[in-house]
């Protein structure tokens, strides 16, 4: 039997492009003789869906996909992720589901059983988990159809009482097939492998995985579907970060299932630096073409954030589709303006210059009699991000770009940002990257030559919002912080933990501290890029007006 593996894009509620790259998709496979097409979780309505599945015209529409692709499953099947409609009479009014297309029909229906509820997966708000386990007979093959989670309890520690492998495995599967919609993170590829061979060499068949790959607002699928052997060999593995099709021949033997692939993929070990780039190229990309946007803005400060933002807009939108703007204040240093041409220059995008200190000193005007008799402090500090913050907004609306922020997590975590200045945006693409991080993927991204320049790589980070202002006068070096912040974020330590770990008592207090206290900004920044397990958004969710470590 042949099977294919067709890794696509999808796009949440645009159920006519879903349907119709589906359908295209099993017309090719059938023509290259293929017996089963496999598609990701989900797939016609996109992941995730999230509010959208309360709508009775949704779920409709859903079902019209499905019913539309199985008419062209007649010589061919296929497997295709939907929500359903849960007709019992208690429970939650769906399931989240795997369609088997054969004959010009739905001849199978699994229900996902395991529902994440973690993190960033809301799934037991809107699914009511499967308790029927059936494995699919078709073509002399026996399946064992699974949906992402429902693989996942084989670790340690498993969080369900139950797992769908340990119920199907007993009616002697030939192999699994496992639809997801698996995000990307730093750690994500690892684990999910992980996940796969450990199912395929405890149950001794051989898994086919389709992953979801694209971009929906601050979620970023990577792709990277993949066949299993018996014995825990990835035999190979689809593109990561972009659409990728793969058949594969199943041979039943007297003793065995051999899996065989043409020109199988050589197995490498990945460059945590390089899918980190390529997982912000495509999450802008999709973002804006989702939006149905082709350009952004952003301000150019000279400093290293965004300088990266900038050479990131211009790989994901091209260089034609990126305005940069440098706003230089009576605060801001040559250099700043002399490293941000030079960046442009080297990147070859349209840029302006609008200095800021007229338009700052007319709001200093406007509030003179209020700012009177106080010394210069934080709050002309914020004036200035703020007035660049309105420029920014005013040409972004007036010529129809989006906005992309420039904050990174460090600064996000402590707070060290201005609402309606600096942390403006439509976009946070780099709000998950610490600044240490930063600094490792640009000089990555110069190993072959010299893109950003050296001196903003090389100088001391500032805000330059007042005289010799350098970052380090507010926190403690970045090595430091970032190392805190991630283990309080990332690894959800305590702070007796974060001590026992050989941080300085009082400075584990003062950042916990500007980390719980700075909750109520974030609730007002834009969406961020998801690259790490523990991102700030809806995967981290903290009271604002709570008292822990206020």
């Amino acid at each position: 039997m042949k099977i294919t593996l067709s890794q696509l894009s999808f796009h949440t509620g645009n159920f006519a492009e879903n349907t119709s790259k589906i359908i295209s998709a099993i017309q090719e496979a059938e023509l290259l003789g293929s017996d089963i097409i496999v598609f990701s979780e989900l797939a016609t309505c996109g992941y995730p869906a999230r509010d959208f599945l309360v709508f009775d015209d949704f779920i409709n529409q859903a079902l019209e996909s499905i019913t539309s692709i199985a008419k062209h499953c007649t010589k061919i099947a296929a497997i295709v992720g939907s929500p359903r409609v849960n007709n019992l009479s208690k429970g939650k009014a769906l399931f989240n589901a795997a369609y088997f297309l054969c004959n010009g029909e739905i001849a199978h229906i699994t229900d996902k059983t395991l529902l994440p509820n973690y993190d960033i997966f809301d799934e037991y708000r809107y699914f009511e988990p499967n308790k029927n386990f059936e494995i699919i007979a078709y073509k002399e093959f026996k399946i064992a159809l699974t949906i992402c989670e429902d693989l996942w309890n084989i670790v340690e520690n498993p969080i369900y009482p139950t797992s769908p492998m340990d119920e199907l495995i007993k009616q002697e599967p030939d192999f699994i097939i496992n639809i997801a919609a698996s995000p990307y993170s730093k750690t994500q590829i690892a684990e999910r492998q992980k996940v796969l061979q450990s199912n395929a060499l405890k149950y001794q068949i051989p898994v086919f995985y389709v992953n979801h790959i694209g971009a929906q607002t601050h979620l970023i699928f990577d792709g990277g579907s993949c066949v299993v052997e018996k014995n825990g060999a990835i035999i190979h593995e689809l593109a990561y970060f972009k659409e990728d099709t793969k058949s594969f021949e199943i041979i039943k033997n007297s003793e065995s299932i051999d899996v065989i692939v043409a020109n199988p993929s050589k197995s490498r070990e990945r460059n945590q630096l390089k899918d980190i780039e390529n997982a912000l190229i495509l999450g802008i990309k999709q973002y804006f073409q989702k939006l149905g946007f082709k350009q952004a803005i952003l301000g150019l400060s000279g400093g290293i954030d965004s300088a990266l933002v900038c050479y990131l807009a211009c790989k994901a939108l091209g260089n034609e589709n990126v305005w940069a703007i440098l706003m230089p204040s009576q605060f801001s240093s040559q250099h700043s303006v002399d490293d941000s041409v030079k960046l442009v220059q080297n990147l070859q995008i349209k840029h302006d210059i609008i200095p800021i200190e007229n338009t700052f000193q007319s709001f200093l005007n406007s509030l003179h009699e209020f700012y009177k008799d106080t010394p210069f402090g934080l709050a002309e500090e914020n004036l200035q991000s703020r007035t660049r913050g309105v420029i920014l907004m005013g040409l972004a609306n007036k010529f129809g770009h989006i906005l992309l922020n420039t904050s990174n997590k460090s600064e996000l975590a402590v707070g060290y940002g201005t609402l309606y200045g600096d942390m403006c945006g439509g976009l946070s693409v780099i709000g998950d990257l610490y600044k240490t991080e930063i600094y490792a993927l640009c000089e990555y991204i110069n190993k072959d030559k010299e893109i950003i320049p050296s001196n903003i790589l090389s100088k001391a980070p500032s805000a330059e919002l007042r005289p010799d202002q350098k970052d380090s006068d507010s926190l403690p070096p970045y090595e430091v912080l970032d190392a805190l912040l991630n283990n309080y974020i990332e690894e959800e330590m305590g702070p007796t933990q974060i001590i026992q770990a050989g941080f300085e008592p009082n400075l584990v207090q003062k950042i916990l501290r500007m980390v719980n206290m700075n909750e109520w900004k974030r609730w007002q920044a834009p969406p961020v890029l998801r690259l790490s397990k523990k991102a700030f958004g809806p995967g981290r969710r903290v009271p604002i007006s709570g008292k822990y470590l206020s």
